[in-house]
Formats: structure tokens, sequence, C-alpha cells
């Protein structure tokens, strides 16, 4: 089955084509950065009008690359939610009028059950995926939870961010430290020029037990930590850089605390890691040395998969359109979608 995949949750549009025999064959994505960064951050109405330009053009190219022409399509997968409602509307509207057009079903696709099923891409590869069950990390701009997964659609939430999410706070300790958006990734370079014995920042929610996470403490701590240093003149590069690096120490040893937690109170061996945040090396890293230690296997997608992309999309569509799932007549896009409200296909 030939999937093609639109994602237009938020500031990136992506398409995807997947065939479940072959595997990805073309995936193309923009960014809305250079839109955007004058703003400081995502302003929804630029984005849906972005989306609307550049969807069409990305799925000609797409099939172009692919080598496959629009009749050759069997089905059209879209992200319905969660994510900013107009964006999701241009994806929801393009990849329901393709999928009349052409006479095949179409379907819509939670966005982070797409991010979670981003490693299973490289089944078609020699690369090793993961099996179920197993405990995912889902960590972006606008997510982090903690779920347990025992097969497509069957989730179960373990924890989650009572205020902001690790990207969410990556993009904020950027922006106090002057740097471009998105933040997440400068961050990160800055870090790595920092002194990790400078400043120790606080590991929030680890003492108490349990597998919610909270950043807005740690936020603040940035904060209080830059005006500290503001206050005896200009903030220095120096300045910067290990504040950078203890603030990414901070996140990465909360996150490899929580994910350790969560295996031993499921039971299990298997991590998948997936979202914007899955791209930081230092995170990838400490997951796979700490977890390793302990006999736990580290999952996490291609680079390029991290954020959000239209063959994840794809992928997921492609799972439960070939169950026998499709959109019925009065389906609306979700704003706000909680996993756990998923289901597994009648046919798996």
């Amino acid at each position: 089955m030939k999937v093609l995949g639109i994602e237009t949750s938020c500031d990136e549009t992506g398409v995807a084509l997947y065939d479940t025999e072959r595997g990805l064959l073309a995936d193309a994505l923009y960014s809305q950065i250079d839109i955007h960064a004058e703003y400081g951050g995502v302003v929804p109405e630029l984005a849906s009008r972005d989306h609307v330009r550049k969807t069409l053009p990305l799925i000609d190219q797409v099939l172009a690359e692919g080598g496959i022409a629009r009749g050759d399509i069997d089905g059209v997968a879209y992200t319905a939610g969660p994510g900013l409602v107009g964006a999701l509307m241009v994806g929801a509207t393009l990849g329901r009028a393709i999928a009349a057009g052409l006479g095949v079903p179409s379907l819509g696709v939670h966005h982070m059950e797409g991010h979670l099923l981003a490693p299973m891409l490289a089944e078609h590869e020699a690369d090793a995926v993961p099996e179920y069950p197993f405990v995912a990390l889902l960590v972006s701009g606008g997510h982090t939870q903690l779920v347990r997964v025992d097969a497509l659609g069957q989730y179960s939430l373990l924890g989650e961010s009572l205020d902001d999410a690790a990207g969410e706070a990556f993009d904020k300790t950027a922006k106090m430290l002057a740097l471009p958006y998105p933040g997440g990734p400068h961050v990160a370079k800055l870090a790595e020029q920092g002194d990790p014995a400078r400043f120790d920042f606080p590991r929030p929610m680890v003492k108490q037990g349990g597998l919610d996470f909270s950043f807005s403490g740690l936020k603040t701590h940035t904060l209080t930590t830059v005006q500290t240093c503001e206050a005896g003149g200009t903030l220095s590069d120096k300045d910067k850089a290990d504040i950078a690096r203890a603030f990414e120490t901070a996140v990465v040893d909360t996150l490899v605390i929580k994910c350790r937690r969560a295996l031993k109170q499921e039971n299990l061996s298997r991590l998948v890691m997936a979202g914007g945040v899955s791209a930081n090396v230092r995170l990838r890293a400490a997951l796979e040395t700490k977890l390793g230690k302990e006999g736990a296997e580290v999952f996490y997608p291609a680079p390029k998969l991290c954020t959000d992309n239209g063959a994840m999309i794809a992928y997921a569509g492609a799972l439960r359109l070939v169950a026998g799932e499709a959109d019925s007549a009065d389906v609306e896009v979700r704003p706000r979608w909680p996993m756990t409200e998923l289901r597994a296909p009648k046919a798996a």
C-alpha cells in the first residue's frame, strides 16, 4: 500500500510517500523558521498561510522523487492533532480532498503517535527496530511524556510534564541567552563550550519519586543565574556557555533518571525516544551509557526524523489504513488530543 503523508501541525510542512512493501520512497520538509524567527516564536496565522503555499508543491516533489503517479496513491494520511488548529485544517483539507478525488481512503493521524513510531521507519533498512512492549519518551517543544507501549494504539501514560515541556524550556533558555530561534539546537551547541563545574542547576522532581516532569522551576533558576551574572556587568560569552551547559546537563540528567525509573517500574528493557529533543547528542549518549549498563536498549529515529516530518505520518497512517481504518464523513481536527484516547485497530 502506497500512502501519502502530510504533516502541518505547527511550523513545518512535511510530505512523504511510504510503501508498506518497499519502505519510505520519498520525503520533503519545509521549515518556517525564517518566517517566525523575527517574532521569537510561532505565529499561528502566518504558519497556516505558509502551509497553504507549500503543501501542494511538496506533494508534487515527493511524487516525482518517488517515481509515483498521483493515481498510484492507495491512501492519504494527514496530521489531525494535536497542533495549531489553522495549520491542522490545511493538511486535513488537502489530504481529504486528494483522497476523495482519487477514490481512496484518508485517515487523520495523531501527531505524537507519528513521533512514537518514527524509529520503526528503519524496518526496511539494516538498523534494528524496537519490538513491543517498550517505554517511549516523547520529548519535544510541546510535549514531555513517558508512555508504555504494548502495541499499536495500546498506550498507557506513565508521566508527563506538569508545566513547560523540555523543548519549550530549551527555547525559553535560549531567549534568556539572546540566542536565535528556535533555541534548542543553539543552546546545545553553546553548551559544548561551557564549563560543567561552574554551575549546578537543580534536577526537578527527581527526589520525590513518580514519573511526572516539571521544568518551570529550572527555567526560573536559569533566569536567576542570568540576572546574577548580569548584575556584575554584561553577560559574557563565557557566562552564556556555562549557563547553557548547566541547563542542558540538568535536563538530560532529569530525563535519564525518569527513563530509568519508568523501565524499572514497568519491568521493561527497551526505551524508544522520539520528538525534536531526541536529536540532542548529549541526551542520546547519556541514555545509551546509563541504560546500557543496566542491559536496556535505546532506540530513536534518524536525526532528520526527530523533528516534525511527513514520513512519520505516512508510516503511522499506513499501519492503520492497512488494518482497515479510515476517516468518517464527520471527522474533525483536534488541537488537543490525549494519546490515551487512541485505540488499537480492530484488525490489529
